[in-house]
């Protein structure tokens, strides 16, 4: 039975890790951060796979337990602001990158000026998690999503578009 969970763990884990960990990069705009809310993330999925219920998708499940916990490491965290820790963060990484990463790095910063349910949206649109998933992970429904992601890409292009003219 152990042989059979840690097989289905791995099967989770490599179909989902790289959207998790986007899904933390947008709240945290930090590597490291990202990766630590990773690992918990993952750790929670570990502890209660034997709970999960096929109710909804798996990843769905997953996205949840994501979002509630780079939720609980902001609170608890009383994290600064995104304002005075995104710049910092995104300047260290702009040197690192090339001008397409550039580009990308700037995205990011952008994303992190948006709202937290918004970042939620938007980091999973971009990782093309269908539309109906994203819905049951907002808790809103799919007609007021479309609605919101047109808002969403609004005011990212009007944030990626003034930082383009600094």
């Amino acid at each position: 039975m152990a042989d059979n969970k840690e097989e289905a763990f791995r099967k989770v884990y490599e179909a989902n890790s790289k959207k998790i960990f986007h899904l933390c990069y947008g709240y945290t705009g930090d590597d490291d951060a990202a990766n630590d809310l990773l690992q918990e993330t993952f750790l929670k999925v570990w502890q209660n796979l034997h709970k999960f219920r096929n109710q909804a998708l798996i990843s769905t499940w997953i996205y949840r337990i994501a979002v509630n916990t780079c939720l609980t490491y902001l609170r608890s965290e009383k994290r600064q602001a995104k304002d005075e820790l995104t710049p910092a963060i995104a300047e260290t990484k702009r040197e690192e990158f090339s001008e397409k990463n550039e580009q990308v790095a700037l995205l990011y910063k952008c994303i992190s000026k948006l709202e937290e349910s918004e970042r939620i949206i938007i980091t999973l649109v971009l990782d093309e998690v269908p539309y109906p998933e994203i819905a049951d992970v907002s808790g809103i429904s799919e007609g007021n999503l479309r609605v919101k992601i047109h808002r969403i890409k609004q005011k990212l292009t009007e944030l990626y578009n003034h930082y383009e003219r600094l």
